[in-house]
Parts: C-alpha cells; structure tokens; sequence
C-alpha cells in the first residue's frame, strides 16, 4: 500500500468536503438560521481543512496506484466523506444520534435516499440543501469530480479510480486523457442539472411555499440528478403539480441512462446510441414496467384505496417506475397499498436498477441482459456440447471472463443482500405496529419480514423508500443502532459494487508496497 500517496488523496477529499460544506453554510446565512446551524457546519469545515493540509505534508515516494490500492482508496474516501458529513446533523440537532446520522449522509452520497428523519418541516435550509445536495456530489462519484484537479499519472493509475466508483461492468474513457474524461461528464452533468432547475421554475409555486419555488426546483433537481430521493417536504413529491413531475419523470429516465452515450450525441454519432442494446433494453423494461402498473392501477384487479383518473393512474405509473428504476425514490403517492402486479413490478425494476455508467444504483441493465445471454450459452452447451458461443452486447463478442464477472457480481450480490437480511432479524422493532398517514388514508401495519426484505432491498441498489414500515410514507427511524450500521454498510456496498468495500478486509491490501 502507497501509504503516503493514499494520505495526500484523502487529504485532498477533506479539503474538496470542507469547500462543499460551503455551500450549506452560506445557505444558513441567507435564510438567517440561528448561530447553532452555522456552527453545524463551520466546524466541520475547519476541522476537515486543517486535517486535509495536514495530509498533504508528507510527500509520497511513487505516485501512481494499483488496481487494488485504487479500490480501498475509493472505500475509504466513502466512509471519510460520511464520518464527516454526518457532524453538521448532530451538532444542530437534526439528528442527534451520531449513527443514524451516518446512516442519513451515507443515503445522500450513494444517491439511496432512505431517512431517518420523522418530520422534515423542524429541518432547516441548510440541512435541507445539504441532505439533497449529497446526492448531486455523489451521483457522478466524488473521485471522478476529483480526478479533474489531481495530476494524471502515465500509468493509468486514475482508471483504477473511476473503475472502482463507477457503476456497471464496463467502464472505459470517452477520450485519451482520463481528465478531459472527467471533465466531459461533469459538463454534461452540470447542464443537464441546470436545465431540469429552469424547466421546473416555469412550473407554478406549490401552494403554500409559494417563496420556496427556486430552491425547491433546486433540491429536486439535485434528487433527479444524482437519482437519490430524499424529501424535503411532507409527501415527497405529492405537492408539486402534474407539470413539475412529469418533468421529474423524463429527467429520472435521463440520469438512468449511461453518459457516455451523451456525448455521442454531442459529437454527432446518434446511430451508435440508438444500436445500443443495453440503451434499447432500458426502455423496453421502462415501457414494460409502466404499462403492468398502469393496467394494473386502471382495471383495478384488486381493491386499493386511491380513486386516480385514467391521467393520474398514467402519472403515476411513469413517475414511481422511473423514480424506482432509476433507484431515486422520489414517491407521488403511496404505492405501498397498489395491488399485487403494480407493487411487484416495482420490486422488479428495483432489483434491476438503471444503465451502467449512469448516476443510479441496482444491478444494472448491462448485466441482467449478459447474464441471461450467459445463461442462455450454458442451457445450450448442456443440450449441445459442440455447440461454440457466439453471444454479442454491444456489437462485441462476450467473452467468458466477462459473463463470468457478471454472475459473480450478482452471486456476490445476493449474498450480501440475504446476510444483511439475517442481521435485520435480531432487530426489537419486528412485530411492532407503525402508523402510516399518507393520500390512501390512515393504516397499521406490521413490521415484519416484507419491511427487511425491502429496506435490505432499497438500500443494496440505492433506491430510498420501500415498503410497509419502511415505505414512502414512513423512515428507517425504528432500527436499532446496529440494524442501521448493517444498512448503512449495505448502501455503501451497493453505490461502490461491494469489490472496493471487500478489499479492505484483505490484509494483503494493506502491505507496504
């Protein structure tokens, strides 16, 4: 391990963190927040600095990176980035456990969106901003936007970086240099945000915040953007008017969809986009997954409370299909009380997830279509031993290696998700009752197996809300102190791709190299 080198890079994240904590702090100012909510955040942001400067003091002998240094740096940024983001909850009471603090930031740099938060209205601006601005710097990975500043070794060194902080089985540069790279993401990324803030400022005030309209266009932009997804106003998503959430929808299914395949558009090669299999596998499961929950809602196969009109039902459908596909989590209704083929297909698309290459979470679209070519090459080879593959996805041949990684990613994957759900069951708040007010009424349910199964769920494929006692209109408050280190864990495990979290229990990782 390049000690000295891995010191100079975490350094460099503390000093980047102190800088974005800025930006809640001058938010604090604006809104005029007593003296406590900017200490919340002047504290940590010196506190980061100093120790950031510090770190760069020794000067590292090799400046360059193996596969495997790559990975545990990027696992450790993560978990640096929350022990110190999670500070400014504590100290200004939003979240007075440190914990569940961690768990909270933890949701916002993987983009998962699941709060522990019971009344959003007691929490001020500058939380506020700072929750849902954690998913815009995570989104597109926090070492990718620092890739941009640091120098490029000749090794390839910072490909290792990206590989291990970017979602999906293939990540490769759009130009020579890994930083223009970089640069070229981000500028797509920041336009794109830009765009969806002034498209929803057209849109009218919501009632009752009619002063709030630019920074709530703000906050959910930063939600669609990194497809997190936490609220931060009662009902997530529900107050805002038809307009503003379909507009939501089509920017979800935007920042699902791989970024590379933007700057082809950009520079002119729309037909490589459109012969994109894993681009055209987007949409169908999209298109699919709409329609089974939109039948579902309009033909009423079974009972539910919600009384939508053919609009709504049609709204709502694409909204909760593109927030949960795309693992943002943003909620319009309480799809917990659908019937039976709405609910399941959205359990689907959260096991699926978005694009690789893209800001969402879940499995991923590129790996579910190779695996099942996979497995369609081993079906065949038991029928017919002479049989010779000749599977392709992306107009490339799949070699063995690859679908080899994608069964042991998802092998590693479930594993992860059943161990993590064997934990949850030691956890005192099963069999309890939970309250739950949202537009289908009020109900009771229990918290029981479904409520683990999809809090594991949302938070391996970072999708935020899930069901039950953990469902859109409810939190993740009622875990213990371990059950919430289990998920917070779980988040992680899921936004990095459990590898660069798993080498750090190598202890050949740690030998000095």
């Amino acid at each position: 391990m390049n000690y000295k080198k891995l010191g100079a890079v975490l350094g460099k994240i503390m000093i980047l963190e102190s800088v974005l904590m800025i930006a809640p702090l001058v938010v604090s100012f604006i809104y005029r927040e007593p003296l406590i909510h900017k200490l919340a955040f002047l504290i940590p942001i010196l506190l980061l600095a100093v120790l950031g400067l510090l770190l760069q003091i020794p000067k590292p002998e090799r400046n360059s990176f193996y596969q495997k240094e790559g990975f545990a740096l990027t696992a450790l940024v993560w978990i640096i980035m929350t022990l110190f983001g999670a500070i400014p909850f504590v100290i200004n009471g939003t979240i007075p456990n440190y914990i569940d603090a961690c768990f909270e930031i933890m949701s916002g740099f993987t983009t998962t969106g699941s709060s522990v938060i019971t009344d959003i209205t007691a929490v001020p601006h500058s939380t506020l901003f700072w929750r849902s601005f954690s998913h815009w710097i995570g989104g597109m990975g926090i070492l990718v936007f620092v890739l941009i500043f640091i120098p490029e070794s000749d090794d390839g060194s910072s490909m290792h970086l990206l590989r291990a902080e970017s979602p999906g089985p293939q990540v490769g540069k759009l130009v020579s240099k890994m930083k223009v790279t970089t640069r070229i993401l981000y500028l797509i990324y920041l336009g794109m945000t830009v765009l969806e803030v002034i498209i929803l400022m057209l849109d009218k005030p919501i009632p009752g915040y009619e002063n709030e309209q630019f920074f709530f266009s703000l906050l959910a932009t930063f939600g669609c953007a990194g497809t997190g997804g936490f609220g931060f106003i009662p009902g997530s998503m529900e107050l805002f008017h038809p307009f503003s959430q379909y507009v939501m929808s089509i920017f979800l299914i935007l920042f699902g969809c791989n970024f590379s395949l933007y700057y082809l558009l950009l520079i002119g090669k729309w037909k490589d986009v459109l012969r994109s299999e894993e681009f055209k596998s987007y949409f169908a499961i999209i298109a699919g997954a709409i329609a089974m929950v939109f039948i579902s809602l309009i033909w009423r196969f079974e009972a539910f409370p919600q009384d939508y009109t053919t609009e709504e039902a049609f709204r709502h459908s694409l909204f909760q299909v593109a927030s949960l596909m795309t693992t943002a989590g943003y909620t319009t209704t309480d799809y917990h009380v659908w019937p039976m083929l709405a609910t399941t297909s959205l359990v689907l698309v959260m096991f699926i997830g978005a694009m690789a290459g893209s800001t969402a979470g879940g499995i991923k679209v590129s790996r579910i279509v190779i695996a099942i070519k996979g497995a369609y090459i081993n079906v065949r080879k038991m029928i017919s031993p002479r049989y010779v593959p000749k599977a392709r996805f992306e107009g490339k041949t799949l070699e063995s290696k690859t679908i080899n990684d994608v069964f042991a990613f998802i092998t590693l994957y479930f594993f992860i998700f059943l161990a993590a759900l064997f934990l949850l069951a030691f956890d005192p708040v099963n069999g309890q009752l939970v309250n739950i007010v949202s537009d289908a009424g009020t109900y009771t349910v229990e918290h029981g197996f479904f409520s683990n199964f999809s809090a594991v769920l949302t938070c391996i494929s970072n999708v935020g809300p899930a069901f039950e006692a953990v469902g859109p209109y409810s939190s993740f408050a009622g875990y213990s102190d371990f059950s919430t280190i289990v998920l917070t864990l779980t988040m992680m495990l899921g936004r990095l791709e459990i590898l660069p979290v798993l080498i750090l229990f190598n202890k050949r990782t740690w030998q000095k190299i």
